[in-house]
């Protein structure tokens, strides 16, 4: 909430905003009468001085640069407060309901929500010269956001959460090597790969919209927008739909890294119980002691094995890097050997399956796999290893479920509900009755100062409309886990993907709606490079080290300088 000082303040900006200075101008006879004789003189009339105009009719505006300078301040903080209002509701409502639609739906839209509000003000109002001339606002936003929260958070979050490496893995908690470039970093789960990967495909509305530019024709500019438009929100109603099903992807997901965990485990028991080599001289599975093996499992001596004798055996091998369901174990196994469905596997089954297992660790175990002559059975270890890591990268949050700083228990859902829905409509409102005047606010700053408004919003509406988002994403990295670690740097790839598809949806549909020009061609090339460069590291790799950071950073001031150059020297828009 707004204190007094701050509203006395608002106050005396837009007093002094209206006040008017008396100059000479000389009068019409140039005569005074002092009551005894005629003076002449010079007197002057109060002079009309343009005022600024007010958004609403009555919200503070000023026409001096200092002015504006605290109205952006000013109005900054609010959008600020409605961005906060937002997330922290959010927060709320997802402690309640979980994970699927309103982590999948709700929570991206409403973080991408203050971007969208001001974007859409930018070219709203207004003759369609005056909306031209405000729409760089909303541009230099969508494009500041981008680039602020792919380098400058991306690189403090990775400063802040660096942890020991240990075989190309961060230790959780561990960081003791300080500011080794390589020696520390951050690790992150595969999901956080997933999201980069959609992040780089979300500038795909980018290249089409600048297509007609690319090409330097003149004609089908209009037809282009339309196209990326239609494009951007079926990727937004696609993303929100992943989104929303990506819960039960992971579980579908883990629960086969875990079965080729077994699969791994099993695999290891055996040839240090086999009595003889699981391969023969050719390299190729050795039926003759896979056959022997089967007898030393089967202990009734009936020729098959039973479910409770396949969990004896899970259970005497004791995976203890997972969390494994013995009983969902048995069931996996029965359905990779069980070809008859008679619920129990005969030798010639186990044979069979066993020789699968096999040719797929073989497959899968990395160089040593290739190495599958009769004196090595390194394939297997490897593969064993590469599935712990595959799981460990899926899930996270397993190993630190007990953790009790990360533990929520809600007393009261209901009233809890009511606070949650609450936040978010003040959120939104707030976001709703202080964008015009933000942006208003803006380009009166630019007119003052001489200052490009694609810059000023670069620079400042970024922190203003993203700040909550990037304190939340630095405390939470500076837990020092993967699972915070993940969490992070996710939230960060979605919410560029939601400027990439949600703001620009309402950007390009205000260009269409008002037949503005698109000539942004310089931000273009500055989201397309950030986004490619960080989505691209970040699909293929699940450590970041440390000396990554100065990537990021280094990406800021390019994208500054970048826009300068092509902008001011080349004149691209």
């Amino acid at each position: 909430m707004i204190s007094r000082s701050l509203l006395f303040l608002l106050v005396l900006c837009s007093s002094a905003a209206y006040g008017r200075f008396i100059t000479a101008r000389p009068s019409s006879t140039g005569l005074v009468y002092d009551g005894g004789s005629i003076i002449e003189t010079v007197v002057s009339a109060p002079a009309e001085e343009e005022a600024c105009e007010q958004t609403y009719g009555f919200m503070p505006c000023t026409k001096t640069a200092l002015g504006n300078v605290f109205l952006i301040i000013v109005y900054g903080f609010l959008m600020f407060t409605a961005a906060k209002y937002l997330s922290n509701g959010s927060e709320l409502l997802l402690e309640i309901l979980g994970p699927g639609i309103v982590g999948g739906l709700f929570l991206p839209i409403l973080g991408a929500l203050p971007d969208a509000m001001l974007i859409l003000v930018s070219g709203l109002s207004g003759t369609p010269e005056t909306a031209q001339s405000q729409v760089s606002v909303g541009m230099g936003l969508l494009a500041g956001s981008t680039v602020m929260l792919l380098t400058v958070i991306w690189g403090t979050c990775t400063v802040v959460g660096k942890c020991d490496l240990r075989d190309s893995i961060a230790v959780n908690g561990q960081d003791t090597k300080g500011f080794h470039l390589t020696g520390s970093g951050v690790t992150v789960d595969i999901w956080t790969s997933y999201a980069a990967r959609i992040m780089a495909i979300s500038v795909i509305p980018f290249i089409i919209v600048q297509f007609p530019q690319i090409m330097n024709s003149t004609s089908g500019r209009h037809l282009a927008v339309l196209l990326a438009l239609i494009i951007s929100v079926t990727m937004l109603i696609a993303y929100c739909v992943y989104q929303v099903f990506q819960p039960w992807i992971q579980r579908r997901r883990l629960a086969f890294v875990k079965h080729k965990h077994v699969i791994s485990g099993i695999l290891r028991h055996l040839k240090r119980h086999a009595l003889g080599r699981l391969l023969n001289d050719n390299g190729e599975p050795n039926d003759h002691v896979i056959r022997k093996l089967f007898d030393t499992i089967d202990e009734n001596k009936d020729g098959f094995l039973s479910a409770p004798e396949l969990k004896a055996l899970i259970i005497g091998i004791r995976f203890e890097e997972i969390d494994l369901d013995k009983d969902d174990a048995v069931g996996k196994v029965l359905q990779d050997f069980d070809k008859s469905l008679d619920e129990r596997v005969d030798q010639d089954e186990f044979v069979h399956g066993i020789k699968r297992w096999l040719i797929e660790a073989m497959r899968e175990g990395g160089p040593a796999g290739r190495d599958a002559g009769p004196r090595t059975m390194k394939f297997i270890d490897n593969y064993h290893q590469q599935t712990m890591r595959e799981h460990a990268l899926l899930n996270a949050e397993e190993n630190e479920e007990n953790d009790e700083e990360d533990v929520v228990h809600v007393a009261d859902p209901k009233s809890v509900t009511i606070k949650a829905v609450l936040m978010l409509l003040l959120g939104t409102a707030i976001a709703a009755a202080f964008a015009d005047p933000l942006v208003d606010t803006v380009q009166n700053f630019s007119v003052a100062t001489k200052i490009p408004s694609f810059f000023i919003s670069f620079i400042a509406l970024p922190l203003a409309t993203n700040s909550s988002e990037a304190v939340s994403a630095i405390i939470f990295s500076s837990r020092k886990k993967i699972r915070t670690a993940s969490l992070t740097f996710s939230e960060l790839c979605g919410g560029v993907t939601m400027n990439n598809i949600l703001c620009l949806s309402v950007f390009l549909a205000l260009v269409y709606a008002r037949e503005l020009t698109w000539n942004f061609s310089s931000e273009v090339l500055v989201i397309l490079i950030v986004c490619l460069v960080m989505g691209g590291f970040a699909s293929f790799r699940t450590t970041y080290p440390l000396w990554t950071c100065f990537i990021a950073y280094l990406l800021y001031p390019f994208s500054l300088g970048l826009v300068y150059i092509l902008d001011f020297w080349f004149s691209w828009s």
